[in-house]
């Protein structure tokens, strides 16, 4: 029977691009689909990571005080006062940023804290005008496209683009086209970027956050993959943080996705602001990642391990992934974004034949899952023809699962500019 729905319900009535991988991911994931899953954002499975987790978890379990504390006790709106008090010690000590538990909330996913932050800032100003969020750096994450509760209030700067040796190219952002004007609200950028890769430099987030404080408007950094944790990093690049920038954080990427915990570090007005709506959304957030990775914060272990385990695991699997790809695709028109973090790999077919979703239909049916290029560009006022040439594939899945992947995605790529 059909209803009549809101303007809020009929936006989240149609597909997204982030429906469409976690679709394809859960059915991989719990076996309901034979699909090769290189298109979804789920961690690998690190054997030193999964065995320490394990272990906490008996301790957990063997203990009454915190067996309550993870999960038959309510947490504070902001989250897990504990694991807060001990992250913003560890930030200050490791890095000298001037926090204490009052500048960092936990989410329920950063999923949860876009959504959040992006309609703080994002639409129908008091004085009648409308707010927008600026992606400097397009593609940017799929995530951001569907998080606003108004149309249109995502607005992208197309980044430049630098062919290199080795069949690699890469994103830059284009300065002199980033024009902050009054309609902006804040400014959003993913280190590493998720699709690509890309990593901004030290030099290039100094301008960024130089820009914002003069527009007077947040830097929101989403540091998924970033250091100091995960550091899934392959070249320099120091985590930065002071007043105005909201910085954001989460466990997934440490080996801990199903435990869905954002984090995000910032002033205390906006800390407050999330810890208001987290009380209205859902009372509280779930206290399961925290209490897990409570150990790691307070000896510091979570930056070693970040930089020993985690960080190298994702590097070998993405010099082995690229060194398969430009086998098995010689003698194509195709160019790979520098890894230079994450643990995804974008690939650019240049005069790509019928477009990127038409390519991502033909792989499903073939067997692979990737995600279509056109999903990762919102906010564009204009078409791009780039977007439509371009894949993203992730290397963090088994080594046999990416391989075979990877060449079945290479058959169908040599067909589809062949014209079969």
């Amino acid at each position: 029977m059909p209803f009549q729905y809101s303007i809020f319900g009929e936006r989240f009535m149609l597909p997204s691009g982030a429906f469409e991988l976690m679709d394809d991911l859960a059915r991989a994931m719990s076996g309901q689909s034979e699909l090769l899953m290189l298109g979804g954002g789920n961690p690998g499975r690190i054997p030193e990571m999964q065995q320490l987790f394990r272990k906490r978890l008996a301790e957990v379990a063997a203990d009454r005080a915190l067996f309550d504390r993870m999960l038959a006790n309510y947490a504070h709106p902001a989250g897990e006062n504990r694991f807060r008090s001990s992250l913003a010690s560890l930030l200050s000590r490791e890095y000298g940023w001037p926090l204490g538990a009052e500048n960092i909330a936990l989410t329920a996913g950063s999923q949860s804290a876009f959504f959040m932050l992006f309609n703080l800032f994002a639409g129908e100003r008091p004085d009648g005008g409308k707010s927008r969020i600026l992606l400097p750096l397009a593609p940017e994450y799929v995530g951001y496209s569907n998080v606003t509760l108004g149309e249109d209030l995502l607005t992208a700067r197309r980044s430049t683009i630098t062919r290199l040796d080795d069949d690699l190219f890469k994103y830059g952002l284009d300065f002199g086209n980033l024009a902050i004007d009054e309609n902006i609200a804040a400014v959003c950028v993913s280190r590493p970027t998720n699709p690509t890769g890309n990593v901004l430099t030290d030099a290039e987030m100094l301008r960024l956050e130089d820009a914002c404080r003069e527009a007077n408007i947040p830097l929101i950094v989403d540091n998924a993959y970033g250091a100091p944790f995960p550091n899934i990093v392959f070249t320099e690049a120091s985590p930065r943080w002071n007043a105005g920038t909201i910085f954001c954080l989460s466990l997934s990427k440490l080996g801990l996705p199903g435990v869905r915990t954002g984090i995000v570090v910032a002033d205390e007005p906006i800390i407050q602001a999330l810890a208001n709506m987290v009380a209205v959304l859902n009372l509280a957030v779930g206290s399961v990642g925290p209490v897990l990775v409570q150990p790691l914060i307070d000896s510091g272990e979570i930056l070693e391990l970040s930089r020993t385990t985690i960080g190298p695991y994702y590097r070998d699997k993405a010099t082995r992934a690229v060194a398969l790809l430009r086998r098995e695709l010689k003698g194509l028109p195709f160019r790979i974004h520098k890894p230079e973090g994450a643990f995804f790999l974008w690939l650019w077919l240049e005069g790509l034949p019928n477009g990127s979703a038409s390519l991502y239909r033909r792989l499903k049916q073939a067997g692979v899952a990737v995600l279509p290029g056109d999903h990762f560009f919102a906010g564009l006022s204009e078409h791009w023809a780039h977007s439509s040439e371009c894949l993203r594939l992730s290397v963090a899945q088994d080594d046999e699962t990416v391989e075979s992947g990877i060449r079945l995605l290479a058959r169908e790529v040599r067909a589809a500019f062949s014209g079969r």
